[in-house]
């Protein structure tokens, strides 16, 4: 069986204070790297769904169970998609958390539902078939974005050979649904997928806009957003990644944590009305790299530019 492997990497746990607004947004750089707070003057995505296609998520986790709606266990082929190692809950808290609740963080996109798919295992592996009926089930239960923070191994080196997780994102793109993919973390270059499918592959940077040291680069069209030192959700019970430390949040480092900012991101233009295509459009050609650094790909994620040169 080939596996693929999930792009977190170093964990650090955090805990949560009380406070009016989101307590945690403060340590939050990557909200405002992204320019998200204007971007969220324009528009918040609300009601559109994102599929977390992953580990599965906490779903009742007090900053995410009011954005949950169904999904389903291709692991266990039921309809409890329970977070079993902790990978895909701090994903989905990074696209769309309960924003300005009172309560640790805020989602890159604050109106947008969360649709968790859980397709990787325990330890965060799993098999390109399941992944590939994950990513078809999402996409005609009407998610309209749809993040894969898989590992490169796993992932995009199949694309390249023609896999079946090829078709499957085609028809997911086919059903109206942008597809957001982490680059990976082996910190090469790649060209990672066939040029027709498409997919908007995330590298990560780090706080000054920098690529950073593990992010892999070179898929075309990518681009880069936040990767290092995040702050998100986590399974308020013990799970691998928690390290048996249930606060609730803590801090990964990954393309992983990337892509879920994009997605985001893509939702807010999904949420103008635009197409998949569009919205991609929007997000490359507004991406900004002023020293022309290859590993970040067309460049770091603009939200506000974005949504301006959508609007």
């Amino acid at each position: 069986m080939r596996k693929t492997f999930i792009c977190g990497l170093a964990l650090l746990m955090t805990g949560c204070s009380s406070a009016e607004v989101d307590p945690l947004r403060p340590q939050q750089w990557g909200v405002d790297a992204l320019k998200l707070p204007s971007a969220w003057e324009q528009q918040k995505g609300d009601d559109v769904v994102i599929a977390i296609v992953d580990t599965g998520v906490d779903t009742e986790h007090p900053d995410l169970e009011d954005k949950i709606v169904d999904g389903y266990d291709f692991v266990t082929n039921d309809d409890d998609p329970k977070d079993q190692n902790g990978h895909g809950t701090h994903v989905a808290g990074i696209a769309a958390a309960v924003t300005d609740n009172g309560v640790g963080i805020a989602g890159a996109a604050p109106g947008a539902k969360i649709m968790p798919i859980r397709v990787l295992n325990t330890v965060g592996s799993g098999d390109q078939n399941v992944i590939a009926k994950g990513i078809i089930w999402a996409a005609d239960h009407g998610a309209k974005v749809i993040n894969l923070s898989l590992g490169e191994s796993g992932l995009l080196s199949r694309l390249l050979k023609g896999g079946v997780l090829n078709p499957a994102m085609q028809h997911a793109f086919s059903k109206g649904a942008i597809i957001v993919a982490a680059a990976g973390n082996d910190g090469t270059a790649k060209q990672n997928y066939q040029p027709p499918t498409q997919v908007l592959v995330v590298g990560a940077s780090d706080r000054q806009g920098q690529p950073a040291s593990f992010s892999n680069f070179g898929a075309q069209g990518a681009v880069c957003a936040p990767g290092v030192k995040i702050i998100s959700t986590l399974p308020t019970y013990a799970t691998p990644e928690t390290l048996k430390n249930t606060t609730g949040y803590g801090v990964l480092d990954g393309t992983s944590m990337a892509s879920p900012y994009v997605a985001g991101v893509a939702a807010l233009l999904i949420g103008q009305g635009k197409t998949p295509a569009q919205a991609m459009e929007a997000i490359r050609s507004t991406a900004v790299n002023p020293t022309k650094d290859l590993r970040l790909g067309l460049g770091n994620v603009d939200a506000k530019a974005a949504l301006a040169a959508a609007g």
